[in-house]
C-alpha cells in the first residue's frame, strides 16, 4: 500500500503518540518506504514543531533551547569535527599527560593517535574514555585513561561536579584539549556552568591549551566563560581566522582534511 505524505504523518504522529519515541528504520519497514523518506518526513514534522529529531528517530516535540543532547550534538558538523580532532591529535607526542574535557570534538581526537606512547589521559568524557581505551586496545597508542570521579550526566556522556573538581586539583597536565559552546569578544564560552568549570580548572593545571571549535562556534555566546582567547596556546577551526580577530591569527590554526 502506498501511502501520501499527509498520510505517513498521521501514522507517525499517531505512533509516536502511542510509545513515546520511534525509530527511522521501524517506520520506514511499517510504511514500506525508504529510510531517507521517513528522514525528510521527521524534518518537516520537526520544523512544525510536532516531534524531535534524535540519534535514529525522533521524541515527542520538545523546544530545544539549550545545549543539545550529546548524541544529537555528534551529529551536527561532523566533518569539520573530525577535522579539527585529526589535527589537534598531531600535538600529542609520547610520554604527554593530556586533559580532555567533554565535547563531540574533543571525542574524535582519539581516532586519529597512531604510534603515540605512553600517554596518560584524563577525561571527565565517559565518550572520549572508550574511545582512548579502544585506541589501546587497537595498539594505536599505549599508556593509561583515567575517567574522573563525579556525578554522571548521561545526555552529555560526562561526568561534573565537586568530586570532578577535586580530583583536578590535584594534577597537572602537559597539555588540555578543551571544547567550548561559542566564542565571542575574545571569550570562551560553554552552556554548562559545571562543564565549564572543568575546563577551566583543566586550562589552569595544563602547561599549553589548545581549543577545539568548530565555525559555527564563532560570534556563538553563551551564560558560562571559560577563558579569554589570549589564554589559548592554539585554537584548532576548520574556517579561517574572521578578520575582526586578528589579534588572534597568530594562534589560529586552519583545519582542512587533515593537511598539516
Amino acid at each position: 500500500m502506498t501511502y501520501a505524505k499527509l498520510e505517513r504523518f498521521e501514522l507517525i504522529l499517531k505512533q509516536l503518540d502511542l510509545e513515546g519515541k520511534i525509530i527511522v528504520t521501524n517506520i520506514a519497514d511499517a510504511l514500506q518506504v525508504a529510510p531517507e523518506t521517513i528522514r525528510r518526513d521527521f524534518d518537516e514534522l520537526e520544523q512544525q514543531h510536532l516531534l524531535t529529531r534524535v540519534h535514529g528517530g525522533a521524541i515527542k516535540y520538545t523546544n530545544v533551547r539549550n545545549e543539545p543532547a550529546f548524541l544529537r550534538k555528534l551529529q551536527m558538523q561532523k566533518e569539520a569535527k573530525r577535522q579539527i580532532a585529526r589535527m589537534a591529535a598531531k600535538r600529542i607526542g609520547d610520554g604527554d599527560t593530556i586533559a580532555v574535557d567533554t565535547g563531540t570534538t574533543t571525542v574524535h581526537i582519539a581516532d586519529f593517535l597512531l604510534a603515540v606512547d605512553d600517554i596518560t589521559v584524563v577525561t571527565n568524557s565517559i565518550a572520549a574514555a572508550v574511545q582512548f581505551n579502544l585506541a589501546i586496545e587497537e595498539r594505536r597508542m599505549t599508556g593509561k585513561v583515567i575517567l574522573l570521579g563525579g556525578t554522571a550526566n548521561p545526555r552529555q556522556s560526562s561526568v561534573a561536579g565537586a568530586m570532578t573538581l577535586e580530583m583536578l586539583e590535584n594534577m597537572n597536565f602537559d597539555k588540555a584539549f578543551i571544547s567550548c559552546g561559542g566564542m565571542s569578544e575574545g571569550v570562551v564560552y560553554d552552556y554548562d556552568l559545571d562543564e565549564s568549570l572543568i575546563s577551566k580548572k583543566m586550562q589552569k593545571h595544563s602547561k599549553v591549551n589548545y581549543l577545539l571549535a568548530d565555525a559555527s562556534k564563532i560570534n556563538g555566546k553563551s551564560f558560562f566563560q571559560i577563558c579569554h582567547l589570549e589564554e589559548c596556546t592554539e585554537i584548532f577551526c576548520e574556517s579561517t581566522c574572521p578578520l575582526e580577530w586578528q589579534a588572534y591569527e597568530e594562534k589560529w590554526t586552519v583545519c582542512n582534511g587533515g593537511k598539516s
